[in-house]
This record gives structure tokens, C-alpha cells and sequence, in this order.
């Protein structure tokens, strides 16, 4: 990654930016640039892999004599141990607030209590910067409680609504004070947004129903729901820093810059971001259009997502995005890391 002006800009202000991107020169560009996490999930580890197998192939030594989901597992620890290494660095810095590589349990355990704890303890003991993702689900929330509770950190993903990612920091704000009843340091914590998938989904979701909004007012969905919920964890008082990603263009990234989050920014949105005309301004406290939220709130399926109440947790496994990204990050991702050949 060249010099980017904007994320080092961005670095300076109470933002924080982590790549997202599992391959280690991005990752080693995004270093230089400020970045101080990566966001690392089944499909992105598996598009680094057969994007550049020449690289990863001498870290995968012995894996083709393992199979199934043992074997997936591995591959992911490889590569994950790997881009650990070089946040340790941040890690060592910030004193364990920022420096992490996110490791994500099996994306088919979303609804597996007892799968996904027993599978983010073995996550947790790859590296000491690893935070370990889990579903924003009822399941994921129960085992994000009982990680944060053991010093783990976490970070909360498949997460398109307000209410989810509320619903994540308060759970892991939960853990954080049984640790500290138990004589545990409480772990960071982080809560993801999935802008741009949102957008997307709301996309369609207005075209079908022909909804009486205008595809610019679309572009501000994702946006305005994680203000909302960034709005209502900081007046409860969480610590999780709230996560965008998912970002569809450089203007996700340019409305929220000097709001105290994480943000998570592929290489092509960094792109964006250095080309971009904007100055550089922190716009995290701007308010959306009115004309846009009312538009935008016409919609029942907006409104859903956009009211930090919106959802019961029960119904964030059925929520129109989470199933289609968990079928992506279980074909294009976790099967696909299961069928690379490392010899």
C-alpha cells in the first residue's frame, strides 16, 4: 500500500483503522499507514491463499495430511499466527487496546453455544493479539458474555443493525464486569457494523417492495444505523469501540472520521480514501439529512435496523443479511480453505 494522506490522517484523530485484508503485504502497508488491527474472516483469508499461494504455501508445511474442518482450522491458524506477528508491534504499544488480529470461529456454528466456546478458547491461545469474532446471534451473544468474562477479547460480526450492535457491546460489557469480579483484566472489545451489507440488502429490499426512496438516500443507511448505535453504547457507558466495515465506498469511512471506533477498510476503499476530493474533517458528530432518515424510516425493514431496539436477539439469525453472509463465508470462505492444496 503507497503512502495514503487520509487513514494517516485518520490515525491522528480518536479513530482507529484496521485492514481489512488477509494478505501480509497489505497488511504490512496498512502498518505504515496507521492501521492497528485486521480484520481477518473465512473469505478473506481464503481469497489471500489463492490469491498468492507462492506466499503462503513454505507457513502450511504438513496441513495436506489433515482433512475436514481440522484441517480448514489449521490453514486459518497458520496464516493468522502469521499477520499476529506483525501487529504485536501495535499490540505492545497501545497495552492491549488495539494490536489485534481478528481469528473467526466456523461460520456454521452461528447457532452452536457450545461449538463456538470450545472453538474461540482454542482461537484465543494462537497468539496473545488475537481477538476472537463471533456471530451476532442469541448463541453468539451467550458465548461473547462468557469469553469477556475469561479476559477474552472479542469481536462481535454478522452484524447489520443498530440493535446487534448494541446488543454485542452490552454482552461484552456484561463479561467485562464478571471478570473484574473475578480478578480478571477485562480484554477489549469490539462491535461490528456491517455497513455496506446493510446498504446492499436494504437495496433490495426497496426495489421489491417499491419503496418511495431514492437510491442516493440508500447510501446513507448503513451509516445512519451505526451512528444510532454508537450514540446509544456511549450515552450506556460500554467500553466495546463500535466496528464499520464492510464499506461499500469512501464515503462510509469520510462520514464517521474522528468518531472513537475501529474502523475496518479493505485496500480498495484506502484507495478510495487517498483519491478522494474531501477535505480532511472529523464528521462522526454531522447529523444525517432529515429529509433522508424520514424517507429511509418509511421503510419497516430501515426501521428494524436502524432503532437500537429494533430486533429481539432471537431474531438476528433470521435477519435478511445474516444468512446470506454466513453462506458466503462458509462456501467462499471456510470450504474453500478446506480444499487448498498447500503441497
Amino acid at each position: 500500500m503507497p503512502e495514503n494522506l487520509y487513514l494517516k490522517w485518520l490515525a491522528s484523530t480518536e479513530s482507529h483503522w484496521w485492514c481489512d485484508s488477509a494478505v501480509a503485504a497489505e497488511v504490512a502497508g496498512a502498518l505504515e499507514n496507521g492501521a492497528t488491527g485486521v480484520t481477518t474472516n473465512p473469505l478473506l483469508i481464503s481469497r489471500s491463499l489463492y490469491g498468492d499461494p507462492d506466499f503462503w504455501r513454505p507457513h502450511l508445511d504438513g496441513v495436506d495430511a489433515l482433512s475436514g474442518d481440522v484441517r480448514a482450522e489449521e490453514i486459518i491458524r497458520r496464516v493468522t499466527v502469521c499477520l499476529a506477528a506483525l501487529l504485536m508491534p501495535a499490540y505492545e504499544r497501545t497495552k492491549g487496546a488495539q494490536g489485534f488480529v481478528c481469528a473467526q470461529v466456523a461460520p456454521a456454528l452461528a447457532g452452536d453455544r457450545e461449538g463456538m466456546l470450545d472453538m474461540a478458547l482454542r482461537l484465543r491461545a494462537w497468539a496473545p493479539n488475537i481477538a476472537v469474532k463471533l456471530p451476532a446471534t442469541a448463541a453468539g451473544l451467550d458465548v461473547m458474555e462468557a469469553c469477556a468474562a475469561k479476559g477474552i477479547a472479542t469481536v462481535g460480526t454478522v452484524s447489520f443493525t443498530a440493535a446487534q450492535a448494541v446488543a454485542v457491546a452490552a454482552r461484552q460489557h456484561r463479561g467485562a464486569l464478571r471478570a473484574e469480579r473475578d480478578g480478571i483484566a477485562p480484554a477489549a472489545a469490539f462491535s461490528v457494523l456491517m455497513v455496506g451489507r446493510l446498504d446492499d440488502y436494504l437495496r433490495d429490499v426497496a426495489l421489491d417492495q417499491r419503496a418511495p426512496v431514492e437510491p442516493e438516500d440508500i447510501l446513507w443507511a448503513g451509516t445512519a444505523a451505526i451512528k444510532n448505535a454508537y450514540r446509544t453504547v456511549r450515552r450506556a457507558g460500554f467500553k466495546s469501540k463500535l466496528m464499520p466495515a464492510g464499506m461499500r465506498g469512501a464515503y462510509h469511512a469520510i462520514a464517521l472520521a474522528g468518531a472513537d471506533m475501529s474502523m475496518s477498510v479493505s485496500p480498495s476503499i484506502a484507495a478510495e480514501l487517498q483519491k478522494t476530493l474531501e477535505p480532511c474533517a472529523e464528521r462522526a458528530a454531522d447529523e444525517i439529512p432529515a429529509d433522508v432518515l424520514t424517507r429511509l424510516r418509511a421503510m419497516p425493514e430501515f426501521a428494524r435496523a436502524y432503532e437500537p431496539f429494533g430486533l429481539r436477539p432471537d431474531e438476528f439469525l433470521t435477519f435478511g443479511a445474516t444468512q446470506k453472509t454466513l453462506s458466503q463465508f462458509v462456501e467462499a470462505g471456510w470450504l474453500r480453505i478446506r480444499e487448498f492444496k498447500a503441497g
